[in-house]
């Protein structure tokens, strides 16, 4: 076995505490003897969701000698509140101790840049391994396949139940729900998230009358996973995101029927076709799901895109983004999104309720063109979010998850970590709060002259009166607070460091195995190094002039079976993408290392 750098792991430490161990703390010496995988995520980040089904099988096959331990670190305001850590650890259905770390101190201690990041530590203690973003639990696996055996001969390694204690489970009719939408009898069907199932509710938003789907994880006939967004279609049959089974689903609700369209059941990784017959594409974590221009639109947050499902022609296609996360309007093909999480089809728009930029944006035919254009109503950013109504190039949302075309014109936002509703209107182009102190409400219907409201986190439909006048709310702005790298003027290098797991190589075959491309906000930080290329390292420069701004880097390593007896070599991909605050001075680092799977050495 190759040596390894012997690092020794920090203590794990967090103001909120410890939840899944039965309120016992744990410290890293009640682990000793066992392998760690601490998970660093926060759960507005579609990629750490990724990476907690990726861990589930790695769980379940290695439960006698590996511990995951999650670190939540917030990103937003509402992230760092703890009961909001206690509703997302049951809503992801997560299975192992969590640290709840609202002030980022473990993050820190362990030299964390992004979402989401695994770091292993081998039974002594030691920090053997860290891997930025996803795709890498294969090579988590075989790692711990070495050092149960290393450690099992040294006579460290100690067998036996982990730390993990489930919580009490409690009865209500839904449990997280994601959105809803009305059927013509005047009923609601609503995704019923956390349970894996549909529920129809009767037209007073509150009697249960059927469940639809096992209630268990599942991608057979009668089975979803996590489902949250729902429409309905001319026929009145209505399409379903089934989120984790990264699939579009058609429910039939006069005969029960329940049939997929698109999807593979398998995530989508960059390389692979992006368009084609829908049942041959994977397609990931669809979000939420619309119907507008004779097609089905598709919110695919695990991307950062929006795609369409045509019905006529069984194909799905890319209609807007990327896979660049950010905010960029423009031509479709050029936009950027961040985790678009909510489509409402209004006459001439699709307006996008862009979750990780806490953005409201709109979909619409170009006029020069035969294709569409992406437009920003609400947002700056990735960074800059808050609760503060008035002109829209001041107005601030926080992760909004769900927007709902109005009468009038106006979108009504379903403002999720501000706790509110907001509305938009186009007329007056000023932002304002239509009611406060709902759950984390995630979608909302139009009912006549009411608006029901699914209260995600309250396990409920709320129906509001929509009201004549505003609220008027204090206005709050925040940033979020991750301290920024202190970089030298002039030169800067890039390294973004990535070891192949064990047996593995790079795969070459179809040419280079790496991809790197790196932006800047504002553009005028980088004078030079910006771009798409394929090595891992880049010299870039800084401009005169512009003393802070983030820079954005986007990396992916593919590896395959490096043993020369196998025939057809498993292949895996890893990618990962950064958002770096830095800050100019006399006296910073002339090198930023930036770690995508391995140790750096620097």
């Amino acid at each position: 076995m190759a040596s390894r750098a012997r690092v020794r792991a920090p203590e794990l430490i967090g103001k909120g505490g410890w939840l899944n161990t039965g309120n016992k703390d744990l410290t890293l010496s009640d682990l000793r003897g066992r392998i760690v995988v601490l998970d660093f995520w926060t759960f507005c980040c579609v990629n750490c969701l990724h990476v907690l089904d990726e861990l589930r099988e790695l769980e379940e096959r290695h439960r006698d000698t590996v511990v995951i331990i999650g670190v939540h670190s917030p990103k937003f305001v509402h992230e760092a509140e703890h009961r909001a850590v206690v509703d997302a650890v049951e809503r992801y259905g997560v299975e192992h101790p969590v640290l709840d770390d609202p002030e980022l101190a473990t993050w820190k201690q362990y030299a964390v840049r992004a979402w989401p990041t695994l770091v292993v530590i081998d039974p002594e203690g030691y920090v053997v391994a860290q891997h930025a973003g996803e795709g890498h639990a294969h090579a988590i696996a075989g790692l711990i396949e070495e050092l149960e055996a290393e450690h099992a001969a040294k006579g460290t390694l100690r067998r036996g139940d982990g730390p993990y204690v489930p919580p009490e489970p409690v009865a209500t009719d839904l449990r997280f729900p994601g959105k809803a939408v009305r059927l013509p009898g005047g009923s609601f069907l609503v995704s019923d998230t956390t349970r894996h199932q549909l529920v129809e509710l009767a037209a007073d938003g509150e009697q249960v009358l059927r469940r639809i789907g096992t209630g268990e994880r599942g991608f057979t006939p009668d089975s979803f996973n996590e489902p949250q967004g729902l429409a309905l279609l001319p026929d009145n049959r209505v399409a379903v995101a089934d989120t984790v089974n990264h699939a579009i689903r058609i429910f039939d609700p006069g005969t029960g029927a329940l049939e997929t369209v698109a999807g593979t059941g398998k995530q989508w990784w960059q390389g692979s076709p992006t368009s084609g017959p829908a049942r041959e594409i994977d397609l990931s974590s669809p979000w939420d799901i619309a119907w507008w221009q004779d097609r089905l639109w598709i919110a695919m947050a695990g991307v950062h895109q929006l795609w369409t499902y045509d019905p006529a022609t069984g194909t799905v296609e890319v209609a807007a983004g990327t896979t660049n996360e950010g905010l960029v309007d423009g031509p479709a093909a050029e936009a950027w999104f961040a985790q678009p999480s909510g489509l409402a089809a209004a006459d001439g728009r699709l307006w996008v309720a862009d979750s990780e930029t806490s953005a409201v944006r709109w979909v619409e035919p170009a006029e020069e063109s035969d294709g569409y254009v992406v437009r920003t109503a609400v947002g700056t950013g990735l960074f800059d979010f808050g609760h503060r109504d008035g002109a829209a190039d001041q107005a601030l949302l926080q992760h909004p998850l769900g927007v709902t075309a109005l009468p009038d014109g106006s979108v009504a936002i379903a403002d999720t970590y501000n706790h509110a509703l907001r509305r938009y209107d186009p007329a007056s182009d000023e932002v304002t709060t239509l009611a406060t102190d709902l759950r984390e409400p995630s979608a909302a219907v139009l009912v006549d002259d009411d608006i029901v409201v699914v209260e995600s986190a309250r396990h409920r439909l709320t129906r509001l009166r929509l009201p004549e006048e505003a609220i008027r709310v204090e206005s709050v702005a925040h940033r979020t607070q991750r301290a920024a790298t202190e970089v030298a003027p002039g030169a800067l290098r890039l390294d973004v460091v990535f070891q192949a797991p064990a047996g593995q190589k790079l795969d070459t075959r179809y040419g280079p195995s790496t991809r790197l491309l790196v932006s800047a906000t504002p553009p005028e930080l980088l004078a030079e190094g910006a771009g798409a290329g394929t090595d891992l390292a880049r010299d870039l420069v800084l401009a005169d002039g512009v003393t802070e701004g983030v820079l954005h880097v986007s990396a992916m390593a593919a590896s395959c079976d490096d043993a020369p007896d196998i025939e057809y070599p498993a292949c895996h991909v890893h990618q990962q993408d950064w958002g770096v605050p830095v800050e100019v001075v006399e006296g910073g680092v002339g090198r930023l290392g930036l770690v995508l799977a391995g140790l750096d050495a620097e």
